[in-house]
């Protein structure tokens, strides 16, 4: 077991530093990620589960501590933050009604936090320094206390600096008060993530200095000559327009590796399962920067739940699982296998590998990472197929044109304000637009119970993702926290459809605190609750937000380097009178 550090505040208050044991170099895997090599066969799925299934912290009372550390994959190590001593953190599983006091100690050097993502909880217990609380200081410890209002797979996670890049993350499990409509035999978390022996830190300094750092597989003349991706003239096209189509992630395979529950490909994290068993696996995507293209090559999977909330079971044989998402799939292995688990970087510049197996020791082939994909005009919001039948056009067609997007404020921080976006919620993910099998998509998402609210809004906001993407700059509506921009104001009750506006060349995860909205796709009464949205490039996405949760929450795009660039607001939701 890892040794707790152990510091002398008063001196590290006093800038004088402070006295620490050594750090373990390989924190332990806790039970839920070790997979059948460490004995873990699944969780169970009847009364036992709230008993603990190896090391998962249950019941009324729990206890985290936050401590330095280090982490490897391979012959790479780097500083790291764990939980408990393990990275990822302790399995928390609690039962939808209870109450529940989880106590935070922080033996960092700095202050530190933990944010339940998806959870609704007062929002000064929502864990976002300087805005629902202070944060933790080194040495001290935080009683977070909350009832537990939900069901379904969330996950927890530093809002402090750059912590959760480094380690600090872990997966949540809450029990439904009443038996689940879902059928399965067993069931594993599958938490996905990027690491880099690079500390994010200098990720985005590297990044500061020229954005496109660590792209290694751009255009080439060769490709040209060959034919492939763009011509010549789409190519001279986007030169001059200084975008790159190739652009996809800001940061790469090149540096970064990809994990299943803290493991690469060459460690075969392996889920065990008897031929004919109905497996549950829910997916998270815990990652700082990497969206995911997830797929079991020849076995099908059935979409239950997305960021926790039920839907009407969809078949679907891959999904893109955005930074922050959570997706809840079972999938019915027939014969021995193994199977591949494979979650590919958007970008294609790697992709890990799990394996489903009826025995430990089985490896499942990796496939080949196929090609990357290239942006086209409908990614820069320019999409002539979205313009017919729409009569008098009153959008200029320019690709900085302030007058297409009245509420952003216009600076050196805006490159380009989207021409003509079009909603996407029905089009294939970035990538994945010409695989020969089913892509999941988020009309095809169908909220399993009835949405709670049925009010018309009455009232609409636009939001603009904006950037400078050339000098790393990121921002919403233009504008910035640390620039000044104001809280997003709502009243508490109100009914609002808030349309989000991608006027940059990159997805962005959308997160909102302490909310749940209903995406504005499929038959009103049913659409997908969620709390976080992928927004395609060049594109929008609508949604219904019921504000029933007074406070100030956080509101930003889940990319790290991206939120701490600058693309990151307040919400604040105010009784009618209140300031």
């Amino acid at each position: 077991m890892a040794e707790p550090i152990v510091f002398n505040r008063r001196r590290l208050l006093l800038g004088q530093g402070a006295l620490a044991l050594s750090a373990t170099l390989a924190p332990l895997f806790p039970a839920w990620a070790r997979g059948a090599h460490g004995g873990h066969h699944g969780m169970a799925t009847g009364p036992d589960a709230m008993a603990g299934i190896g090391d998962a912290l249950s019941g009324e009372r729990i206890a985290l501590t936050i401590g330095e550390s280090r982490f490897a994959v391979g012959k790479r190590s780097a500083a790291a933050v764990s939980i408990n001593g393990s990275i990822p953190g302790p399995l928390i599983r609690l039962r939808e009604g209870q109450p529940v006091r989880i106590d935070v100690t922080n033996r960092l050097r700095e202050s530190s936090s933990i944010h339940w993502h998806g959870l609704l909880v007062p929002f000064q217990m929502d864990g976002v320094p300087g805005l629902s609380f202070p944060g933790i200081d080194p040495g001290e410890t935080f009683t977070y206390e909350f009832p537990v209002r939900q069901a379904g797979t969330y996950w927890y996670h530093s809002h402090s600096g750059m912590q959760e890049a480094v380690g600090l993350y872990g997966p949540i499990v809450i029990d439904p008060a009443t038996p689940s409509s879902a059928s399965y035999d067993r069931e594993y978390v599958l938490m996905l993530a990027d690491w880099s022996p690079l500390h994010p830190h200098e990720i985005m300094r590297q990044l500061k200095a020229m954005s496109g750092t660590f792209n290694m597989r751009k255009q080439t003349l060769s490709g040209l000559l060959a034919g492939r991706d763009q011509s010549a003239k789409e190519r001279f096209a986007w030169a001059g327009m200084r975008m790159d189509p190739t652009d996809i992630s800001d940061v790469t395979g090149s540096t970064y590796s990809y994990l299943v529950n803290g493991h690469d490909s060459a460690a075969n994290w392996t889920a065990l399962y008897a031929p004919g068993e109905r497996v549950r696996l829910r997916v998270i995507n815990a990652s700082a920067m990497t969206n995911f293209n997830l797929r079991i090559p020849g076995l099908a999977m059935t979409v239950i739940a997305a960021d926790g909330q039920d839907v009407q079971p969809v078949e679907t044989d891959e999904i893109q699982i955005a930074i922050a998402e959570t997706y809840d799939v079972i999938v019915t292995p027939a014969g021995a296998g193994p199977h591949a688990i494979v979650a590919e970087a958007i970008d294609r510049s790697g992709q890990v590998r799990a394996t489903l197996a009826t025995q430990p020791g089985m490896v499942a082939p990796i496939p080949p990472i196929r090609s990357r994909p290239v942006l086209t005009m409908r990614d820069m919001g320019m999409d002539m197929g979205g313009m017919k039948g729409m009569g008098e056009m009153h959008h200029s067609m320019a690709m900085r044109d302030g007058a297409n997007a009245p509420s952003v404020k216009m600076g050196p921080g805006v490159a380009m304000i989207a021409p003509m976006p079009v909603d996407r919620l029905a089009d294939r993910p970035t990538g994945l637009e010409d695989v020969d099998h089913r892509v999941l998509t988020y009309a095809d998402l169908r909220a399993r119970d009835a949405n709670p609210d049925h009010r018309t809004p009455t009232r609409e906001i636009d939001v603009h993702l904006t950037a400078n993407m050339e000098r790393y700059m990121w921002s919403i509506d233009g504008q910035t926290i640390s620039g000044g921009a104001k809280p997003i104001p709502f009243r508490l009750g109100e009914r609002v459809r808030v349309t989000l506006i991608n006027d940059t060349m990159m997805p962005h995860p959308i997160h909102l605190h302490g909310h749940f909205f209903e995406l504005v796709t499929g038959d009103p009464g049913h659409r997908p609750r969620k709390h976080t949205v992928n927004v395609l490039p060049g594109g929008k996405v609508a949604f219904d937000l019921t504000a029933d949760a007074e406070g100030d929450w956080a509101f930003h795009c889940h990319m790290l380097l991206h939120m701490h660039a600058g693309m990151m607001r307040v919400v604040t939701v105010r009784r009618e009178g209140e300031a």
